[in-house]
């Protein structure tokens, strides 16, 4: 069989035309968006250049705010007794100048008895709170010295006739049954 060559001839309606359209603004846009939809993947060019700004922010959103604490941290640590134990029973405890000090600094005890000075009778609950406080403060300052019993009857606030279980059993240990 004899190969034949293809030539290349004009047609009978000679050669083509193209006609050069003039593209609208929509057009070309459509194009745009077109090619934009038509691409896969990501784009050309180093994986470093693009998004480092993005991904530092992204980072700082999700960082620790605990990290990077200016507090100071102790390097030596101090042995505290057990809670439950008599040693730390004692630390808690306050002197007996501290805890006067803290009972005349008493902003509720100094209001009531300013109420009690204006001639205000008082409920029950806060007058046995008063005495409670003021039988404290008169131990305390018996056990400083610091206590004077030339005070006249009459400047001492009024006292409720309830005594307390404590008094009671005081007064009972105090009792001396073999009188001979």
């Amino acid at each position: 069989m004899t190969r034949k060559r293809k030539a290349r001839k004009v047609g009978s309606e000679g050669p083509a035309q193209y006609a050069d359209k003039s593209l609208s603004r929509e057009d070309v846009a459509s194009l745009a968006r077109k090619r934009k939809n038509r691409r896969k993947g990501l784009k050309a060019g180093s994986r470093h250049s693009g998004g480092k700004e993005e991904q530092a922010r992204l980072a700082q959103q999700q960082r620790d705010p605990r990290l990077g604490s200016k507090k100071p941290i102790q390097l030596v640590v101090e042995a505290k007794p057990h809670p439950k134990s008599a040693a730390a029973k004692k630390a808690r405890k306050l002197s007996a100048a501290q805890e006067l000090e803290m009972l005349e600094n008493d902003a509720q005890l100094n209001v009531l008895l300013d109420r009690i000075e204006n001639g205000e009778s008082l409920g029950a609950g806060l007058q046995s709170y008063v005495d409670e406080k003021l039988d404290r403060i008169e131990v305390l300052m018996k056990q400083l010295g610091i206590f004077d019993d030339e005070e006249p009857e009459e400047d001492k606030p009024v006292k409720s006739k309830r005594r307390g279980d404590d008094d009671l059993l005081a007064e009972f240990e105090n009792i001396k049954f073999d009188q001979e």
